[in-house]
């Protein structure tokens, strides 16, 4: 099952510049077949976000073929983010509760470019 990765994070957060590396190495630990791994400047690719009002960084979206796994703010720490691709990646995965439609839209376009 296909799976994407996405860190929305702006270009002047410095929070963002630190947690790049971080993000891309713990990626890297996860099984790679039919894993899309994406890193969006929320200003920069503007027209993949949408709708999509990101207030706190870094924000993490995990969607499968069929629905978004997770998606909200996490906190920087590389053990964090570990455990959250760990927990979203092993098994069938289960749906976001409470989420943004807007989530579901970016989600939608993830799979589109893949």
């Amino acid at each position: 099952m296909s799976l994407h990765i996405a860190c929305l994070c702006a270009a002047w957060c410095r929070t963002c510049e630190a947690y790049d590396q971080v993000f891309r190495a713990a990626c890297a630990e996860l099984p790679q077949q039919d894993l899309h791994i994406h890193w969006i400047d929320i200003e920069d690719q503007a027209e993949l976000i949408g709708d999509l009002d990101i207030e706190t960084f870094p924000t993490l979206l995990i969607a499968d073929e069929r629905q978004v796994r997770f998606a909200g703010p996490l906190t920087p720490q590389p053990e964090t983010l570990k455990r959250m691709l760990r927990a979203q990646t092993e098994g069938p995965g289960t749906p976001a509760a409470g989420l943004d439609p807007a989530y579901e839209e970016l989600a939608r376009r993830l799979r589109a470019r893949a």
